[in-house]
Order: C-alpha cells, then structure tokens, then sequence
C-alpha cells in the first residue's frame, strides 16, 4: 500500500509504502488506543459519576444495578418455589411413611413414639407468603432429623420381626396335612386294636395313601426309622425341647441330620405301623410330653387371622 502525503498547497509531496505486515500492525495499535481510551473514559467518566452521584451518570447506573438485582431475585424466588413444592411432597411422603411405621410397631409389638410432623404438617408448604432461605432451611433440617428417627425405629423394628418370624417359624403352628380329614383328636379314647381305653398322643389325618406330609415348623431331623407301632416314623427338633413327630409314612423323604424348612414335604401318607387304615399320626412333645397338637394349629389359624386383620387396616388419617 502507498500513502502519499502532500502540503495545503500541494508543493511538496511524500510517499510512503506500507507492507502487509506494517499494515497489521498498525491496524492493532489503533485497536489497542481505541480500547484504552474506553477503559480510560469509562473509569473517569461512569465509575466516579457513580460514586459522586453525578445526576445522569447516577441514575443510569442505579438504573443497571437495579434490574440487575431484581434479574437475580427473580431467578432466586422461581427456585426458591421450586424447592418448596418438593419440600412439601416429602413431607407429604414422611407422613405416610410414619402411619406406616405406627402399623409396623404394632405388629413388631413396639411402642410407637409420639408423632411430631414437620412444619406445615397437613397442607401444602407454600403459604400464603414466598418462604424465605432461612425458613426452607429449617424445614429441611426438620425434614432430616424426622427421618434419621424413622429410620432407626424401622430397623428396630425389622430386627423385632425378624426375631418374631424365626420363632414363628420354629413353632409347629403350620397343619402337617393339605388336603385330609380329621380322625381321632388328641385325649383318651377306645383303641382299635385291643378295644380298651387308652390315651392317644398326637391327632389323625386321614388322607390317601402318597399324600404329602408336610413339617409343620423348622428344625433338624433327629429321628427317622421303622418303629414296631410308629411304622416309617420322623421326628423333628425345633429347639426349646419342642419335638414333632410324623408317623405311619409310605414313604420317608429326609434322613437323620437334615435341615428342614416350615412347610417342607418330609414324608407320604401311608399304613406302616399300628395302623388300620392310610393316615398321618401327629405328635407335638414338649420336654418329652405329649401335647395336644390341636392347640398349636388353632394358635397358627388366630396369628394368620391377625396378620391379615392388621395388614388390611388402613392407615391413622391425620
């Protein structure tokens, strides 16, 4: 590029070339004076008519901060809102989640503490005025110490029932026979082999030969053999010196030391023994003793009844 320069009365005249390069560089000092004459005029000129309240100077930039100010306050508050609506979705969900926990403590057998909802307990979290940080931060501490309080009560609780579920489990409460009809009961009654009165240890089931005879409660095999009266007999340890024992079986489907489960098939229905038709002898021995096995099937039925009771009652409304 040429420039030439030349006087007002265009008597003398200079040339000058200007390359590539010093074109650029030109091109960039001019750039940077343009921008430091701005930061120049702007700190002279808006910053100390800010800060010395110059009339016009003053007013726009108040104009600027205050909308900037009221920008951010408005993008505070919709989350602010936002926040609160979840807030009070859980406690709407602690709610339920203590009537819950009452429900449980019941069948844990377990006092339940005194319910004390978190703030605005029953309706919604937001008011009739915008919460404040302050007020939303409390709700939520509130909100965590109710919960950490459910949470240990619910594994309290999970502890109790599982406690209560393994004694339940060892417990012959369960009916040693699906499908069979009642014969003789537990007590005294004439034999029918010698026609004498004689005590009958255990109750009858009669069912077909081949049906399943099932445990009724867990336990470890102690006993399974042939007995001269039993016939294909097995007894059952449940611990606490509580005994069961199946007798007159066709067929023995465990042996002696096996684990067994509440409803496990250990044996079927047969004739083996003292016995004058196809039937389940049941036997319940406390310490040794026979005990009437009627009394722990009746108290299985009651505690399935209550089960079903309690879980169909509907939760405390408040």
């Amino acid at each position: 590029m040429h420039l030439i320069i030349t006087d007002a009365w265009l008597a003398k005249s200079r040339a000058i070339h200007l390359s590539g390069t010093k074109l650029l560089l030109a091109g960039f000092s001019v750039a940077l004076t343009l921008m430091l004459m701005s930061v120049g005029l702007y700190n002279l000129v808006i910053l100390k008519g800010a800060r010395e309240g110059w009339p016009v100077i003053g007013s726009l930039v108040r104009f600027v901060v205050k909308d900037e100010f009221a920008q951010r306050d408005q993008f505070l508050r919709e989350n602010l809102d936002v926040m609160a609506r979840k807030v009070g979705e859980l406690q709407a969900k602690l709610m339920q989640l203590e009537s819950l926990g009452e429900r449980v403590s019941g069948l844990a057998g377990i006092a339940a503490p005194e319910p004390r909802a978190p703030l605005g307990s029953g309706g919604a979290l937001v008011g009739g005025r915008p919460l404040s940080m302050e007020e939303l931060n409390a709700t939520l501490a509130d909100l965590e110490r109710l919960t950490n309080q459910h949470t240990d009560l619910l594994t309290v609780e999970e502890s109790r029932l599982f406690e209560q579920k393994v004694k339940k489990m060892m417990v012959p409460t369960q009916k040693p026979i699906t499908f069979g009809v009642l014969g003789s009961p537990f007590g005294w009654r004439i034999d029918p082999f010698t026609g004498h009165s004689a005590l009958h240890t255990g109750m009858d089931f009669q069912a077909e030969t081949g049906t399943p005879i099932l445990a009724a409660a867990g336990g470890v095999v102690v006993v399974q053999e042939f007995h001269p009266e039993y016939g294909n007999m097995v007894e059952i340890d449940h611990g606490n010196n509580l005994v069961t024992r199946y007798a007159h079986a066709s067929k023995v489907l465990v042996k002696k030391g096996d684990l067994i489960r509440r409803g496990q098939q250990v044996a079927e229905v047969g004739t083996t023994g003292r016995a004058t038709g196809p039937h389940l002898h049941f036997e319940v021995l406390v310490q040794g003793v026979p005990q009437d096995p009627q009394k722990f099937l009746a108290a299985g039925e009651a505690m399935s009844r209550e089960q079903v009771a309690l879980a169909s009652r509907k939760p405390t409304q408040r």
